[in-house]
């Protein structure tokens, strides 16, 4: 269960106190919007740990504390709810980092769970994976906490686990390669499936349509350097130039990290794709 999911889960059974960077200035360890929910004995999410996350939540455990007498903290000058606090990392916490971070510290109940969902929503890059074997469960549950909405697409019935994130879409298509079409804009895919034929029609259509409309940033397919030569030929029969060809990272996953057992290389394309997002201009 993701982050913000247990945070509201939470708060539909007790009263916390939500932490949230309001600003920043200088080297910090988390940016502008990142939090943490403070329950009476629990913690979800963070605002960089360290001394900062410390003093964050020994204050917020004060203001929980005074919550069922007090109510909601008053709304700060800038007539945003709840307190702003500064915290000065290097003077202050003596933390290295230096720079300066301004915390939020806002009492929330049930009640505002509606409010709050819109919020705390994060910025999620879709991303569409296809196959539901070992690797590609794999990969689903290390991509869980991170910013991500993922497409999981599969030929076979009843290959999905239940219970599936609520940013986890999956979706049985049969032919596979004809759920291309339908991605959404700005789609990372990764091609997995049980089947080298399946995977070289959805290489196909995902090339197909960059011929069309340009717009899947990466196509990573998983393999060898030898089946990526002998793919690489069925596809220039089928009317690709080396410069379409040239779009599909093939083997896939982070040069450097060793190992094939499905988790390792779960890592590996995760990290990868973590490093297309760093790419991309602001």
């Amino acid at each position: 269960m993701h982050n913000t999911e247990r945070f509201f889960r939470h708060l539909r059974r007790q009263p916390a106190v939500l932490v949230t960077v309001a600003s920043v200035r200088g080297s910090v360890p988390r940016e502008v919007g990142a939090w943490m929910g403070v329950f009476a004995t629990d913690m979800i999410g963070t605002v960089g740990g360290g001394r900062l996350e410390f003093e964050a939540l020994q204050e917020a455990r004060q203001h929980l504390s005074g919550f069922a007498g007090a109510g909601k903290l008053a709304p700060s000058l800038d007539g945003e709810p709840g307190q702003l606090r500064r915290f000065a990392l290097g003077p202050t916490l003596g933390q290295c980092c230096g720079g300066e971070v301004h915390l939020r510290f806002e009492c929330v109940t049930a009640a505002d769970v509606a409010r709050l969902q819109e919020r705390l929503k994060q910025l999620r890059h879709p991303v569409a994976l296809f196959g539901g074997g070992h690797v590609g469960r794999a990969l689903v549950r290390v991509l869980a906490d991170l910013p991500l909405a993922l497409h999981w697409i599969d030929s076979r019935d009843e290959v999905f686990p239940p219970d599936q994130p609520a940013h986890v879409r999956c979706e049985h298509s049969d032919p596979v390669q004809g759920a291309v079409p339908t991605l959404q804009s700005g789609s990372r895919v990764l091609i997995m499936s049980f089947s080298h034929a399946e995977d070289l029609d959805v290489v196909a259509a995902c090339l197909t349509r960059q011929r069309q409309q340009g717009d899947l940033p990466f196509i990573g397919l998983i393999g060898s350097q030898t089946k990526w030569a002998t793919f690489r030929h069925r596809l220039q029969d089928r009317g690709f130039s080396a410069q379409e060809l040239a779009q599909v990272t093939c083997p896939i996953g982070l040069p450097g990290i060793v190992g094939k057992q499905p988790e390792v290389i779960a890592v590996a394309v995760a990290a990868q794709i973590l490093q297309t997002l760093a790419a991309e201009p602001p």
